[in-house]
This record gives structure tokens, C-alpha cells and sequence, in this order.
């Protein structure tokens, strides 16, 4: 087996499991040449650079090339020697001193902004990384704002990081409240929190690729209260790891730090602060770990998964992250291809990115043109029908790339491939993983297991993951040898899948994809045999068509929505029965 040094990886004295170096990549190309960018694990064999994202094992070698990266601009922006009195008096009804804005060269000057299409007065924020100013927010008194075109996307506050507990929060305002509290390792994210039903986000979190925070050893979320602060909360604990992550809750009558601060005062935010509480430890709840959820539940139902795309589907089968799904059928039933069509209706309709471990679709250019035909509804190759234009080829290819990232490791293991996957959880943001097929990941079995303790250790790994970084996980497995019946084929069942009823018991969701393969014109069958959460569907089957020039399914004509019945009320003596 290769060593670290056969990649260029010098470990030079230092030991054990978690080491840090610098990376033969990109270090010789960065200004600060000699800082550590690049993780290795020495137990695992795995390595990962978090500035330029080159990535692999010792058994399988590279699996993510260097990162080309993008050239950025400097914005234009001059210190100021003294801020203009009416900018300081704005702020002094923010709570906020001009000591703090002095400390954080903030001052005033003007901008176009494209939402008014005029130039108008504004407050400058700069975005320093050490000495040089990065980026610049402008925004206006009316709250309108902007950020520097073209200049790099960084987190506000990079200079104040204190590796060992670092407080996030939504805005330069919140940032400055914290620090008239004497809380100074605090950083704000650039863009505020995704709007609510926002589907293209997952690139608005590259900042968390900046070398700066892998040494943090606490991150403390004190971001907005609403909505939209919630999904951003959601998605910092998902990908800075909920173990290192603590929540803080703010006062009922304030949203953010800087109301808290206009209505309580400083010391209410350091209360607040000191008082952030961990997420709960796996496996050890109290009901005040999960009440709010309890309210909502009891006012608004339980969640649920999303749409598949497909409204016959739906109301049998909804994705949900922090589950798996089974996927079966017998050879030639169109297993992957309809995996594949759900990925894309999930990527279009919901902005998912999806990390994809599909060895049989090779080369990856094949498999990426038939997602492509999927995405556009037209084919890449010549033929008798009108295929793609040019420009309909390359808009595929950009949507591909900002939602899919293949997996193709050398030696594809269940745990360099869900390490793989953490990696994108926090580089990509990824929602769903595909491991298609199970047959064709390297099962090194100890001899000391059985197969059925083998594969019940695996899924759990599985849903470990899936669980603690939400993600959904779809994996497609192999029926054994199935005798026809008249002459056909049997739909498959879990429970005819090779190795161990485990892939019963322990699946979340379990789905048969199913058809006629002597009938060139049968409609596609999608058995669902196992659905964990009642909210999310229920066994059924379900018939799609499909479209062998582009590989798109759709429901049939003739499917029309089944309205809900209302139940009579029941008379109150019989309540609860």
C-alpha cells in the first residue's frame, strides 16, 4: 500500500490520528506558504485539504483534484481618520459606542445599489483578512444593501477568531452588538440567513471552507430567532458538527443581539451568550431539549419529507433527510434510472446537491449526459429526435456541476465512503448520498463477523450518518436469484435482498422498482414496501411511465389527486377511543 509521502505528504515529527500540515498542493502557491490547510488521518489513511479541497485515501489515492480557484477583486476602500457625527449618532441608537465603530474602521460614503438603480448614502462595513480589505458592505438607512461585485464572499470578523469558542451570528449589526457586550471571537456571515423558501443555497456557505476555523474548538450559533435564522442555525450545526456546536436562545421579545441590546442592554447579551446551551448528546434527551418542537408539532402536524416531483408518488413516498431509503429490483427494472430522475427533481425543485457513488455508470461524462437528458428532457447524442442545442449542453453542465459530485474512490469501503461524504457535507452542503450499487462497494468482511453481522454493522453506520448530518441516503442492492411465476418475474421484496433481513429492518424507507422487461411499452411499477413515518407515505404501488429517449418518468394521464375525506366529528363521550 502507498504512503502519505507518495502524495507529497510530509508528516515530518508529527503523530497521531488527527494531523495537520501543509498541503503539497496548494502551500507552495499561497502567500502564507507555511500554514497547516491540509487534515490527515494516519489511522484511516484519509487526507483533505480545506483551501484548495484536494482530497483522498492511501488505499484509493486522489478522488478530488486541487480546486481551481477563483480570481477576486478588491474593492476600493480607504480607512477613515474620524467618522461623520450624524453616522455615529445613527449607531448610538443601535447601542452601538464609537469606540466599537472606530475599532472596526467603519465609516460612511456612497453606492450604487441596483435595487433602487441610484447612488445613494451609505454605512461601509469592511471585511478584513488581516490587513487587506476583502469585501465591503454598503447599506443604506432603509436598509438596502450590497456587497463589493466580484470581491471575495468572507465571513465579517475574521481578524477577531479566537480558536478556542467563536460566536456566529446574522448580521454586522449583531457583530457589533456582541462586542459592546465584551464579546470580541465573534463572526457574522456574509449574506444573511436563505430566505425561507430559498432552494439554491448550498453555495452561500463556502466561507466555512476558510482555513481560519478548522483550529475552533467551540462554536457558539447566535444567530436570528425567525424563520429564516432558524434554517441558517440548522445548516451551521449540520456542517460545523453538532458536537462542537452551542445554541443560544434569546429573549421572548427580541429576535437578534441588537434588539437585545436596545431593549436590555449589554449584560442580558453576555447572559445569553454564557448561557448557550449544547444540543443534545446522542442517545440522551430530556423533553426541553425537543419542547419547541413538541409546539410545533402539536400545532402544525409533524414534518414531513418533500415532494419526490411525482404527485402519484407522494402521497406514498416522501424524502426525508436523516433517513435511508432501500432501493431493489430485479435486473433491468430501471433501479438507477429512476434514482437518478428523483435526484434531479430533487435537485431542481428543492436546490438538494447530492454527493453520487455509481461505479456501473461509467465513464462519469455518460453518466452526467444522461442526467443531463434528464434535466433538459431532450438527448445529448444525434439521433431521429431533436437532441440539445449546444447551449442547452452547457447550462446542463453548469446545473450539474453546482448539484452533483461524483464519488469514485479506488477502494471504495463503507467508511472512506461516508468520510467522502462528510467531507462534502461540509464543502457542498450535500443532502442526499447515492451508494449505487451495494455489490460494488469493497466489503473488506473480517472473518470473525458473519455476513448478517457485517451488513447489520454497515446499515447502522448508515443511518448514523444519514442521521447526524442530514442527509438522505439511497442505496440500491441486488435481489438473489428470483424464479419467475408464469413465466415472470415476482416483484422483489427487502427480504429478498442477499446477505440479511436487515435490509428490512433497519431501512427507514424500502421501495421495489418494477416492470415487464418482455413489454417494451409496460409501465414502470415503484413498490413501496416500508415507509418508517406514517406522515411520510404508506405501502403502496404507483405506476410511472417512462421515456427511454431521455429517461424521464412521469405519472400516467389518468392519475388525478385524492382529495382528503372529512371525518364526521365524533360525539365527545367517544373521544379516545
Amino acid at each position: 500500500m502507498k504512503t502519505f509521502h507518495d502524495f507529497g505528504i510530509e508528516l515530518g515529527s508529527k503523530t497521531g490520528i488527527e494531523v495537520k500540515v501543509t498541503c503539497p498542493q496548494c502551500s507552495p502557491h499561497r502567500k502564507k506558504k507555511n500554514y497547516p490547510c491540509l487534515n490527515v488521518n494516519t489511522d484511516k489513511g484519509i487526507w483533505n485539504c480545506w483551501h484548495c479541497g484536494w482530497s483522498g485515501t492511501l488505499k484509493g489515492g486522489e478522488w478530488q483534484k486541487p480546486e481551481i480557484r477563483k480570481a477576486y477583486s478588491k474593492p476600493a476602500f480607504i480607512a477613515p481618520d474620524h467618522v461623520p457625527d450624524g453616522t455615529l449618532g445613527w449607531f448610538k441608537t443601535r447601542g452601538i459606542s464609537a469606540e466599537v465603530i472606530a475599532r472596526n474602521r467603519i465609516t460612511k460614503g456612497t453606492a450604487y445599489f441596483p435595487q433602487v438603480e441610484e447612488e445613494r448614502d451609505c454605512i461601509l462595513f469592511p471585511y478584513y483578512r488581516g490587513e487587506d480589505v476583502v469585501n465591503v458592505k454598503y447599506r443604506t438607512k432603509d436598509k438596502l444593501f450590497r456587497m463589493a461585485a466580484g470581491a471575495e464572499r468572507v465571513l465579517y470578523g475574521l481578524n477577531d477568531i479566537n480558536p478556542g469558542c467563536l460566536v456566529w451570528v446574522e448580521g454586522e449589526i449583531d457583530k457589533l452588538s456582541l462586542e459592546m457586550a465584551g464579546v470580541i471571537s465573534c463572526v457574522s456571515v456574509p449574506d444573511g440567513a436563505p430566505a425561507p423558501d430559498s432552494r439554491e443555497y448550498a453555495h452561500k456557505f463556502d466561507y466555512l471552507l476558510d482555513p481560519a476555523l478548522e483550529a475552533i474548538e467551540a462554536h457558539v450559533i447566535a444567530v436570528d430567532s425567525d424563520e429564516a435564522g432558524v434554517r441558517l442555525q440548522e445548516e451551521l450545526v449540520r456542517r460545523l458538527g453538532r458536537e462542537k456546536c452551542l445554541v443560544v436562545q434569546w429573549p421572548a421579545d427580541c429576535k437578534d443581539a441588537n434588539e437585545v441590546l436596545m431593549k436590555h442592554g449589554a449584560e442580558v447579551i453576555g447572559d445569553c451568550i454564557s448561557g448557550a446551551r449544547p444540543l443534545p448528546v446522542e442517545g440522551t434527551y430530556t423533553v426541553d431539549d425537543f419542547r419547541q418542537s413538541m409546539r410545533d408539532r402539536y400545532e402544525h402536524g409533524a414534518p414531513r419529507g418533500i415532494s419526490t416531483g411525482w404527485p402519484s408518488v407522494d402521497p406514498h413516498y416522501r424524502v426525508m433527510t436523516g433517513e435511508w431509503t432501500l432501493v431493489t429490483g430485479i435486473p433491468g427494472a430501471g433501479k438507477s434510472e429512476w434514482l437518478d430522475a428523483l435526484s434531479i427533481n430533487l435537485a431542481r425543485e428543492h436546490g438538494w446537491t447530492f454527493g453520487v457513488f455509481s461505479p456501473e455508470n461509467q465513464p462519469l461524462e455518460y453518466h452526467a449526459d444522461k442526467l443531463a437528458e434528464k434535466y433538459i428532457g431532450k438527448p445529448a447524442e444525434r439521433g431521429p429526435t431533436d437532441r440539445m442545442t449546444a447551449a442547452e449542453h452547457e447550462a446542463a453542465m453548469d446545473w450539474l456541476d453546482a448539484h452533483f459530485t461524483f464519488v469514485q474512490p479506488e477502494s471504495p469501503t463503507v467508511d472512506s465512503l461516508l468520510e467522502i461524504a462528510r467531507s462534502l457535507v461540509k464543502s457542498k452542503g450535500i443532502r442526499g448520498l447515492v451508494l449505487d450499487p451495494w455489490n460494488e462497494v469493497d466489503h473488506m468482511r473480517p472473518p470473525a463477523l458473519t455476513e448478517t453481522e457485517y451488513i447489520s454493522q454497515s446499515l447502522s453506520k448508515v443511518r448514523k450518518f444519514a442521521r447526524e448530518n442530514g442527509v438522505h441516503v439511497w442505496i440500491v442492492a441486488h435481489p438473489r436469484i428470483l424464479r419467475k411465476e408464469d413465466g415472470v418475474y415476482p416483484v422483489p421484496t427487502p427480504y429478498d435482498v442477499a446477505g440479511s433481513a436487515h435490509w428490512r429492518n433497519k431501512a427507514d424507507n424500502c421501495i421495489a422498482v418494477h416492470r415487464d422487461n418482455s413489454d417494451t411499452v409496460a409501465l414502470v411499477q415503484i413498490h413501496v414496501q416500508k415507509v418508517r413515518k406514517k406522515q411520510n407515505g404508506r405501502i403502496g404501488m404507483v405506476e410511472l411511465r417512462y421515456n427511454a429517449v431521455v429517461g424521464q418518468y412521469a405519472c400516467e394521464p389518468s392519475y388525478a389527486p385524492k382529495l382528503p375525506k372529512t371525518a364526521p366529528a365524533k360525539p365527545h363521550h367517544e373521544a379516545g377511543e
